[in-house]
């Protein structure tokens, strides 16, 4: 009778270790496939902005410096690989306020402004930017799921000897991007 106790216990701490061990198995994965939606639309982002840039080129004639950087940061988000989210996210951060700076030279070029081919370029990469924003709050919601389980008591006693480990959060690193809006209402009278 001993036996059968003992032994029904060890059964039941067995399936408990594979329910949590399966629970962990389905964080990783849907932070995985989180990752792989901000990653699409990463994509799509590197793929607008060589366009971008030359619409831009054509109508810009003192701001190389400007399109060169945008250039650069594109190349080397396109560069870094696609599972390092600390990187990426450092990077992807350096080139949204690359390309920020962009958009707002052209706001000084009324030409460029009018084209047709800017707006639908500006149109598109505002939608892909949207598109990031959501995908990154799913990723992050993902990634915090999975922290939860691999920190959390029990899960955590089967999360470290199977090699269960932390995500990374994919989050703006730049502090101007952080940092609340200065509004000025000018001379109060």
């Amino acid at each position: 009778m001993v036996t059968l106790i003992v032994l029904a216990a060890i059964v039941a701490i067995l399936v408990y270790v594979v329910l949590i061990y399966n629970g962990l198995v389905k964080a990783r994965q849907m932070v995985k496939e989180a990752w792989s939606g901000i990653d699409v639309q990463l994509k799509r982002r590197a793929d607008l902005i060589p366009n971008l840039v030359d619409t831009v080129k054509g109508y810009v004639t003192h701001e190389r410096e400007t399109l060169e950087r945008v250039t650069e940061l594109r190349n080397r988000a396109v560069g870094v690989p696609s599972d390092d989210v600390e990187q990426r996210a450092a990077v992807e951060s350096m080139l949204s306020t690359a390309v920020g700076r962009l958009l707002a030279v052209a706001e000084a070029y009324p030409d460029l402004k009018a084209s047709d081919n800017f707006r639908e370029l500006q149109t598109s990469l505002q939608n892909v930017e949207s598109e990031i924003q959501m995908s990154r709050r799913y990723y992050n919601g993902a990634a915090r799921d999975l922290n939860v389980r691999v920190e959390s008591f029990p899960s955590n006693l089967v999360a470290r000897p199977f090699g269960f480990d932390q995500a990374n959060y994919f989050e703006i690193e730049s502090a101007a991007d952080r940092s609340v809006p200065k509004v000025d209402f000018g001379p109060t009278g």
